[in-house]
């Protein structure tokens, strides 16, 4: 492989998630650097993710739609929003949780930090200490002896949080360019009943918040209010 170039294989995907198995949360991603290759996983990151260079990407996360199973239909994610996604599990695993969830999904775009999403939500006092603070309230301490697994699965609504994004990214730019942590955001926010939505409503998110983060959603400006 050519030194400096980025490349990201196709991750074969089930014709269907089964509602009864989560999917799992797991990311793999190889990159050639001069003069040696080698390979690495995005949870475990032995050097910022932030080299990674996002015009060479072509990347699916997991979905449960069938449709979208398809090679030549996977919707492209953003630099940012697959960063946060792999961050989650790393969120998961801090706190020694079984499953990464909404609120996970959510710790990831707060980790992740550079992206729109992340400084919306900085910009409204929400920030990675005050979620973290509210996911241990909500959920509770693990175990002191648990050991997170391996490859932690996303919880059906973290998945459904995914597939809401998507659907999301297409209302506001149709078929073309990227499902961004935006995108992601909004599909947290959708899932009313979960940890993240309860976590974000508990800092001050709310509908309205939400409705000036879908206007912005194709334009890239962040409003700081």
């Amino acid at each position: 492989m050519a030194a400096g170039l980025l490349s990201i294989p196709q991750i074969p995907m089930p014709a269907s998630t089964p509602s009864n198995r989560p999917t799992r949360l797991s990311v793999s991603v190889s990159v050639s650097v001069l003069p040696n290759a080698f390979f690495i996983s995005p949870m475990r990151p032995p050097f910022p993710l932030s080299s990674l260079r996002s015009s060479a990407l072509v990347f699916a996360l997991p979905t449960a739609k069938p449709e979208m199973a398809a090679a030549e239909k996977m919707p492209k994610w953003s630099l940012s929003a697959i960063k946060s996604f792999a961050l989650a599990e790393v969120e998961a695993r801090r706190l020694k949780y079984p499953t990464a969830g909404t609120e996970a999904l959510l710790m990831g775009i707060l980790v992740e930090g550079t992206n729109d999403a992340s400084r919306f939500l900085h910009a409204n006092g929400i920030t990675l200490f005050k979620v973290r603070e509210e996911t241990v309230k909500l959920l509770g301490k693990s175990d002191l002896f648990f050991v997170s697994p391996e490859e932690i699965p996303l919880t059906e609504s973290a998945q459904r949080a995914l597939d809401k994004a998507i659907d999301e990214k297409l209302k506001s730019v149709g078929e073309e360019g990227e499902t961004t942590t935006i995108h992601m955001l909004l599909g947290i926010w959708s899932e009313k009943e979960e940890p993240g939505y309860k976590i974000l409503a508990s800092l001050g998110f709310n509908d309205h918040k939400a409705s000036e983060l879908a206007k912005v959603a194709n334009s890239g400006t962040v409003t700081m209010t």
